[in-house]
């Protein structure tokens, strides 16, 4: 069995107190997820509309998953993560590495949209 470590680029620091911890909210999973998905895609130059037929799911649904709006389902992330030709375990990793990011917020809002999203 092969065991793989993810090794992250930033230090996060621990010795924070709870009450400055308070005025910076971590990202939200869904959120690193949706920015992974839209840079997977955009490495491939997939369009929403081609992963969303490869993986069975609306254009519209997808594009909700990448703004980070919606909470995609193991078998919906499995299906997508196929249809991008890449492990759900690359994902997560890499969405993983998102959650550290200052703002995936602000990451997001200044991510230009991947191949045609129409």
């Amino acid at each position: 069995m092969n065991t793989t470590t993810a090794l992250l680029d930033k230090t996060v620091s621990t010795s924070v107190a709870p009450a400055e911890r308070r005025h910076t909210p971590e990202p939200l999973l869904r959120e690193a997820l949706g920015l992974t998905l839209r840079a997977f895609r955009a490495d491939k130059g997939v369009t929403l509309r081609e992963l969303a037929a490869i993986a069975h799911v609306s254009p519209g649904y997808l594009s909700e998953l990448e703004r980070g709006r919606k909470e995609v389902s193991s078998e919906m992330l499995a299906a997508v993560c196929h249809g991008l030709d890449t492990t759900v375990a690359e994902v997560l990793i890499e969405a993983a590495g998102n959650m550290v990011l200052p703002s995936v917020e602000e990451e997001l809002a200044n991510t230009a949209p991947a191949a045609s999203e129409a």
